[in-house]
């Protein structure tokens, strides 16, 4: 039997960062990789264009709910550096 690729996502990423139990700081630092940045160019100008169909708006959405979260998790580093957890 042939296992079935899996192809990586921002939010394994993310998933696997944090598996790593990152420091505040390294969560402040936290960056998506090159070709998650590249594919979400992608789909942001897609967006605007409107030539995305309904998988790729699906995964722009996703894409934009994990950038909430990770922008709470360095929101919550801070405060947690500053003393304020």
């Amino acid at each position: 039997m042939v296992a079935a690729r899996h192809e990586r996502t921002p939010s394994d990423e993310v998933l696997d960062f944090l598996l790593s139990q990152p420091t505040p700081e390294q969560i402040i630092h936290l960056r998506a990789s090159d070709w998650a940045q590249e594919r979400l160019r992608y789909l942001l100008d897609g967006s605007r264009e409107n030539t995305l169909n309904d998988a790729e708006r699906a995964e722009l959405e996703a894409y934009l709910q994990l950038d909430n979260l990770v922008a709470r998790l360095k929101i919550r580093a801070h405060e947690k550096l500053a003393g304020r957890t």
